[in-house]
């Protein structure tokens, strides 16, 4: 009896132990994922991809215009949401920023993307991220993931998640002056 409980006391020590370093590393891994990624205020990883239109084109470094980059995939509810703001502020913000959709294809088909591009008649470049390069290169994992970068080359924004047409008039007004 006394066996028994010594060998089931062991057992519940080890798996508390597993369970302990397991939890560990993903606090450890969480923080190293997030310090990682590209940041405000340094500069943004330069990459250059194919578009749906058969050009290719070259994101970082400096520009004339504020660039704002935006991860989506088809499959992406929010991405959804957000894509008529984005087309909108295209067209209105055309003169200062240089919009660019880069489609996480290696998440998803670009059957279905050209499909979204076309159900949402989005009219700026839609870059093919076919092998996943500039995704990893942002580490992004969720979508929409937005990066909002000035004429030298520096990220001042990065926003995962949907935020309003006006909150992006906001940034791109308070970012064009500087």
């Amino acid at each position: 009896m006394k066996r028994n409980i010594m060998i089931l006391a062991a057992v519940v020590m080890l798996a508390a132990l597993a369970i302990y370093q397991n939890n560990e590393k993903k606090e450890v891994a969480a923080s190293h994922s997030e310090d990682a990624q590209p940041k405000r205020g340094f500069a943004a990883p330069a990459f250059e991809l194919p578009a749906l239109d058969d050009k290719n084109y070259a994101v970082g470094g400096q520009t004339e215009k504020l660039l704002l980059v935006n991860f989506w995939a088809s499959w992406c509810g929010p991405c959804e949401l957000e894509a008529p703001d984005l087309q909108e502020l295209h067209e209105s913000h055309g003169d200062v920023i240089a919009l660019y959709g880069v489609n996480a294809t290696s998440y998803d088909k670009e059957r279905q993307a050209r499909q979204f591009v076309d159900d949402f008649q989005l009219t700026f470049p839609i870059l093919m991220d076919r092998d996943g390069v500039a995704t990893s290169l942002y580490k992004v994992s969720q979508f929409p993931t937005t990066l909002l970068i000035d004429r030298n080359g520096v990220i001042r924004e990065r926003i995962t998640g949907v935020i309003s047409k006006q909150e992006w008039e906001r940034l791109i007004d308070k970012w064009a002056e500087i």
